[in-house]
């Protein structure tokens, strides 16, 4: 008997996606910052496939790239040119030689499909299972009619079905389970005698019927087999991702006054009592501790967030941002690939880009580490307990040492010594009433224009 404990994944990734009109593979689109394909290999992952196979078309170089970064080329199937779901899967057959296990079929444009949904497919013997839902409006769905005893009788496409098969609401979502061999047992006898001269997947139901194979429907909600065809379906996916994430945060206790402002990603995260005020973003990557604070209208990618530190309002942490407990950025300040120590400032209006902030420094306003000669970056040190006055440029490499300071308007370019100030910038000269005779020159002339 065919061994059931081996698991894997064919994922079908090879439409056009003509309705997105975008010049970006369909797949590939995001949501919560991670593309629809990713979403779809994350639940195969998580659902311990050990094979995942992914079927993608020629016109789509972009989408095979995006595989075999992520699995390798032996994760690629081809199908060209398309001729149906049921085509597609077959597509994958060499891919998916030797593995006699459980194999369930996924979209790659399922975004929120997850493993938990699929995981009931999977005990189906050595039958078929497909998984359905109740949608709220079937309209363009296929129905799932069952038999007398709760079997999976039929699928029937909207346009095939009677009226009274019309009024069913359980609709086939597409993902379906089985053993490897049987279900390329019944694709092989799959016919392509229909109006689009396709192979649809669905055949495979009647077929396992007819030899007495058992078929049976496992349900999922409607959202989470939605799936994404055109901007505005992604919109809405986005939506949907979103509510759940913003809801399974809160019930964590992460405070959130007004959560519909808050956007988030799919690995965003944040410890409970945390506060996230409205209006901020949070890209890719962002952690966030129990007890810091990201005030409104900030922007968190690739940073992390320590316990008791602040940021924003009006603020903008870059990848490697890593801020220490009690940190303070404030608005205006944009920090990317600086490590600022335990109880380190920046209030206002500065640039930190490459280098470390020692504990209790303070940055001044208007404060940037120049960091980039146009062809390398280069790395700023801030001592612990050190100052910079507002309005200083601090051109890397360069370190100020612990306890030292920079006065306001300084460029500097050379090392500044532990406990020194540093002063550099031109000195100032007066030039007496020089503005007066200016200004009445220039009103002068004016006056003389306008007659």
């Amino acid at each position: 008997m065919t061994s059931h404990t081996a698991r894997a994944a064919i994922i079908l990734a090879a439409g056009q996606g003509t309705r997105m009109k975008s010049p970006l593979p369909k797949v590939l689109h995001p949501v919560g910052g991670r593309a629809m394909l990713d979403h779809a290999i994350d639940a195969a992952e998580a659902l311990g496939c050990e094979r995942i196979v992914v079927v993608v078309g020629n016109h789509s170089p972009e989408v095979r790239e995006h595989v075999v970064k992520r699995l390798g080329e032996g994760a690629i199937a081809v199908q060209d040119p398309p001729l149906g779901t049921g085509h597609a899967v077959r597509a994958a057959e060499t891919a998916m030689a030797g593995f006699e296990g459980q194999v369930v079929i996924t979209y790659g444009d399922v975004p929120l499909l997850k493993a938990r949904d699929i995981e009931a497919a999977f005990s189906s013997g050595e039958g078929i299972t497909v998984v359905g839902f109740e949608a709220r409006d079937p309209t363009g769905y296929g129905r799932l009619l069952l038999d007398a005893d709760g079997g999976l009788e039929a699928i029937v496409e909207h346009k095939e079905a009677t009226p009274d098969q019309i009024k069913v609401s359980l609709c086939n979502s597409g993902v379906m389970a089985g053993p490897a061999r049987l279900l390329f047992e019944l694709l092989a006898e799959v016919r392509n005698d229909n109006a689009k001269g396709e192979y649809y997947l669905t055949d495979v139901v009647g077929l396992a019927r007819a030899r007495g194979a058992p078929t049976r429907t496992v349900m999922a909600s409607e959202d989470a087999v939605m799936g994404v065809n055109a901007q505005a379906e992604l919109a809405q996916a986005e939506a949907l991702f979103q509510k759940v994430q913003r809801e399974t945060l809160m019930a964590a206790g992460v405070t959130m006054p007004a959560p519909d402002t808050v956007h988030l990603s799919w690995d965003t995260e944040i410890g409970g009592g945390a506060t996230v005020e409205p209006y901020v973003v949070f890209g890719p990557g962002a952690k966030i501790a129990s007890g810091a604070r990201i005030r409104s209208f900030s922007h968190i990618e690739g940073a992390t967030v320590a316990a008791g530190a602040e940021v924003g309002p009006y603020a903008r942490l870059r990848p490697g941002a890593d801020l220490a407990e009690g940190v303070k950025v404030g608005n205006f300040v944009e920090v990317k690939n600086v490590a600022m120590k335990a109880g380190s400032k920046a209030n206002h209006l500065a640039y930190l880009g490459d280098g470390e902030v020692g504990a209790k420094a303070n940055i001044g306003a208007g404060t940037i580490f120049c960091n980039y000669d146009g062809f390398f970056k280069h790395r700023t040190v801030v001592g612990e307990g050190a100052f910079v006055g507002s309005n200083s440029s601090l051109v890397a490499p360069v370190t100020i040492g612990a306890g030292a300071m920079v006065g306001s308007g300084s460029v500097i370019v050379r090392d500044v010594a532990p406990g020194d100030l540093a002063l550099a910038r031109g000195q100032q000269e007066a030039k007496t009433g020089w503005a007066t005779r200016f200004m009445d020159r220039m009103r002068a002339k004016k006056a003389l224009k306008a007659k």
